[in-house]
């Protein structure tokens, strides 16, 4: 009598979101580089996953395609909209009409004119200020919050695409977008963001999906969020890197203030960064330790951590280990950069660490 082999469905199952695209990001420190690596580490029976500081969303997405229930949170609202956009949505996309809406003239121009008075002739030339007002005016004209997210991720990211190196860190855009040299390497610095949108949207539509779960995106203060939630298998912190590269809210600080559209912030130094940061707790040495301990006694209850981590960063990866040491088992694998990659300490040399905690 012949074995007859069951082939049960769920084997099928894990992989057959695994042809979605992530929108590749133009972030520094993002994970869409150790995406394969990292997914090794996800325990196979896990549901509930947080990501708890999720940036350009790679890793939540990651999981998503997984088939996992994914719980995204990031402090900047910039970060978030991609969470609500690709993450927590799971039908939802941008058609010609929204984009027709989108592209409409200001819908008034005594309120909607921050980037032409903040950023015109800083990073981008009038005309494309006065589009990215008007383009803001008319986001509140669309028919649901998944739509407006998918119109801030995507506006944001064409500006980034937009800007040499990708960032608001330096006051070097327009000299940039005029070196023939530099427009070989990213013709992007000459076309219009209105094009570049037009590109890039069928890009996110295209990552819409539906796993089947209920995945959600939060804009919170991850120690407010914590105590708030249950039944999580796995937390992934990626947290900002002390006293590495990366400022995330000085080189991304065009796009939070666009998403929310300040008019009551103080604007600093010549790249016109809002003033006072948010606070996050592991940017500066002084509060970074209290706070790893403070976040690890908040996620007792979650039974598997991973955390990213760089060798470059502060405190070290064996006072690190300490302070985890009394919650989980802990083990540590590690990438070497061949090449700097920019952000989050990624320099030749340094390592890119993946701190596995278990029960």
């Amino acid at each position: 009598m012949r074995n007859i082999i069951t082939l049960q469905p769920s084997l099928f199952e894990d992989y057959k979101f695994m042809d979605i695209q992530f929108p590749k990001p133009q972030y520094l420190g993002a994970k869409y580089i150790h995406s394969d690596w990292i997914a090794k580490h996800i325990p196979e029976n896990s549901n509930v996953i947080l990501d708890a500081f999720s940036g350009s969303q790679s890793i939540g997405f990651l999981c998503k395609k997984l088939g996992k229930t994914v719980i995204s949170n990031d402090f900047l609202l910039f970060n978030s909209e991609i969470g609500k956009a690709l993450i927590e949505n799971k039908n939802t996309i941008l058609t010609y009409d929204d984009i027709n809406i989108l592209f409409s003239p200001n819908s008034d121009t005594n309120k909607y004119n921050l980037m032409e008075y903040l950023f015109s002739d800083l990073f981008f030339i009038r005309e494309e200020t006065r589009f990215l007002d008007a383009f803001r005016s008319n986001v509140d004209f669309l028919e649901d919050d998944y739509k407006k997210a998918l119109a801030f991720s995507v506006i944001n990211r064409a500006m980034t695409r937009k800007v040499t190196m990708g960032h608001f860190a330096h006051t070097q855009a327009l000299v940039y977008a005029s070196n023939p040299e530099r427009i070989k390497r990213n013709r992007s610095l000459r076309r219009p963001i209105k094009d570049i949108f037009l590109e890039l949207f069928v890009e996110y539509n295209n990552a819409v999906f539906d796993n089947g779960t209920d995945c959600v995106a939060y804009n919170e203060n991850i120690f407010d969020l914590l105590p708030s939630l249950s039944d999580v298998d796995v937390a992934y912190f990626d947290p900002p890197y002390c006293n590495s590269h990366a400022d995330y809210q000085g080189f991304y600080h065009l796009l939070e203030t666009y998403t929310n559209y300040w008019k009551d912030k103080e604007f600093i130094n010549g790249t016109k960064r809002y003033s006072p940061k948010k606070e996050s707790g592991f940017d500066t040495k002084k509060d970074i330790i209290n706070s790893f301990k403070r976040l690890f006694k908040l996620s007792e209850k979650i039974p598997y951590w991973l955390i990213s981590y760089n060798d470059r960063s502060y405190p070290s990866i064996e006072t690190l280990i300490e302070l985890i040491s009394p919650y989980r088992k802990v083990s540590v694998e590690r990438k070497i950069y061949q090449a700097g990659r920019g952000g989050k300490g990624s320099v030749a040399g340094s390592s890119e660490i993946l701190i596995i905690c278990k029960p």
